[in-house]
């Protein structure tokens, strides 16, 4: 009887000791592509991290190809995409967090309405729609309705992409707070608006606010649809009607020119690092909130 009590324990052991290094082993696969994309972005993009490359414009094929036969480093930067790229991401979030937060609201407390699952199955839908078809519809929506590319067509692009996952993580967090939370505020004489700005809301801002990074991190490398609605410009451009460059535009822009090949990997680097860090942040947030 003791034997085949220490041989099941023994089993047991064992197989729990082959799961854990399997589960290392493939976490380990899994971790390897990433460990090799930042290793590869690290050796070829740190030596062009200089003050240029966050204060000059992206030079022009012709000052690249004088600069390669002369020996020189690449002029210039991506001061323009940069700054592309805050103007887009900033409209886009404007249109898409207040619009996201109020449909997750209406599914959080609507939730068995038809209404509500009809708006739940299109929003899920629309998360999988692939990117340039979005973009294709913004230029139907924006572009051609105001004549020309501009930064605003791009920013309606992203925001739509946005949406889904800003409503899910609306929808979501207010599901997690507990009834009594609401209950108690309309007790106390509160009206509905009053309890669900000043307590519902704010009691579940650590998930809003981490839905609403993550949503920013996920379209900010999207290329697709900013190529039919953005375009692209060569200076730096605050003007949202008019056609505006970004980081991951010109990162299509250099790839399709052998002269400025070699800002790839510090644009593709820079790019990488901001949806990292933002990434992070996001994980801090969620983890200070208790946001599972």
């Amino acid at each position: 009887m003791k034997k085949n009590i220490f041989s099941t324990v023994e089993y047991r052991l064992a197989k729990n000791r082959v799961f854990f290094y399997g589960i290392c082993a493939f976490s380990f696969v899994t971790l390897l592509p990433l460990f090799l994309i930042l290793w590869e972005l690290l050796q070829k993009g740190y030596p062009q991290f200089t003050p240029n490359l966050f204060l000059r414009v992206a030079p022009t094929s012709m000052e690249a190809m004088l600069a390669r036969i002369s020996g020189d480093a690449l002029p210039g930067g991506i001061l323009n995409g940069i700054t592309g790229t805050l103007l887009i991401l900033a409209v886009a979030i404007f249109l898409a967090v207040p619009l996201g937060i109020w449909v997750g609201i209406y599914l959080a407390e609507k939730q068995t309405a038809w209404t509500a699952r009809l708006v739940r199955s299109l929003s899920d839908l629309l998360q999988g729609i692939p990117s340039i078809v979005v973009g294709v519809m913004a230029y139907i929506w924006v572009v051609k309705p105001m004549g020309g590319y501009s930064a605003l067509a791009g920013s309606v692009a992203l925001a739509v992409m946005m949406l889904p996952m800003v409503i899910r993580s609306t929808e979501e967090s207010l599901k997690m707070l507990p009834v009594s939370l609401k209950e108690a505020g309309l007790s106390l004489g509160g009206s509905y608006t009053s309890v669900m700005l000043r307590i519902l809301l704010p009691s579940a801002f650590g998930g809003l606010f981490t839905g609403s990074l993550l949503a920013v991190s996920r379209v900010m490398g999207e290329t697709a649809p900013l190529l039919v609605t953005a375009l692209g410009a060569a200076a730096v451009n605050w003007e949202i009607t008019q056609p505006t460059s970004a980081v991951s535009l010109l990162i299509w822009e250099f790839y399709n020119d052998p002269n400025l090949a070699g800002l790839i990997w510090s644009s593709s680097l820079l790019l990488l690092l901001i949806i990292l860090a933002i990434n992070i942040f996001a994980k801090s947030i969620a983890a200070k909130w208790k946001i599972q």
